[in-house]
């Protein structure tokens, strides 16, 4: 296994083990946290059905794939797609100002993989898949939007959304690598639950938030994330910044202010 290949299998790890870490967060808060109403567990199913897909789908792009290609098309891609969708699935109403804003984001997200250097190689199936995984990300978002709204407890429908997500993509993981997979979650597991509980508290919000706002805006501001990922890499682990990440994070500000 060469060394790109076993960087994309310690990533999918990574996922597994903060997916199983929030498993085991929600089975010790389930008790205390009152149950999605009837209507949510059909959409509660299709999600976590989603997310299996998800999580195949981006072990995809990060098999045959360039990382930083693949990650900015999957979560700049996603929030237009939500966008475009939302309106016809949903109530949403979205003014003229949010699409600026959410163009803005979107635009600021995709530029590092749009403006990659004349000549570099780009994988074909790499491409493929991070593109399926931006429907998949904007199918179980729109999903959710929907779920979380008819089941009258955000939290609670989070709680059980990540408890039984777990089971499926942990099986996923065995079959692929059964030694590598447990051999991972022993060593990491202490990152693994402290990841796992920002994920779930992170993930609350946005659900949260989608009984507020239409969707579409904040799927949006989710993604903003990968333009603060940039500047943490840059300040606290000395990555170069450049002029495209600063060009792309003055896009993303600008939209935020305009969605405001």
């Amino acid at each position: 296994m060469g060394l790109s290949s076993q960087v994309t299998l310690s990533k999918l790890l990574d996922t597994v083990a903060i997916t199983t870490g929030a498993a085991l967060i929600c089975a010790v808060t389930l008790p205390f946290v009152s149950a999605p109403a009837p209507a949510a567990w059909p959409w509660l199913w299709w999600s976590v059905a989603l997310h299996v897909v998800y999580f195949l789908t981006l072990a995809g792009a990060y098999r045959w794939g360039d990382l930083s290609l693949a990650y900015p098309l999957m979560r700049g891609l996603a929030p237009l797609i939500v966008a475009l969708a939302g309106v016809a699935a949903l109530d949403d109403r979205i003014t003229t100002g949010m699409w600026l804003g959410i163009g803005f984001i979107c635009a600021g997200i995709l530029l590092p993989a749009l403006s990659r250097r004349a000549g570099a190689p780009v994988s074909r199936k790499g491409t493929l898949f991070a593109v399926g995984n931006a429907f998949v990300i904007a199918a179980y978002t729109l999903v959710d939007g929907v779920g979380t709204r008819l089941s009258g407890n955000p939290i609670g429908y989070c709680q059980w959304l990540f408890f039984l997500s777990a089971f499926p993509i942990l099986a996923v993981a065995i079959i692929v690598d059964r030694r590598g997979a447990w051999r991972h979650a022993a060593e990491r597991w202490k990152p693994g639950l402290i990841g796992a509980a920002f994920t779930v508290g992170a993930y609350g919000i946005v659900l949260w938030a989608m009984t507020q706002a239409p969707v579409a805006a904040v799927a949006a501001l989710r993604e903003t994330s990968v333009i603060i990922a940039a500047l943490i890499g840059t300040v606290f682990f000395r990555e170069p910044l450049g002029r495209v990440r600063i060009v792309g994070a003055v896009l993303v500000a600008a939209g935020i202010i305009v969605l405001r």
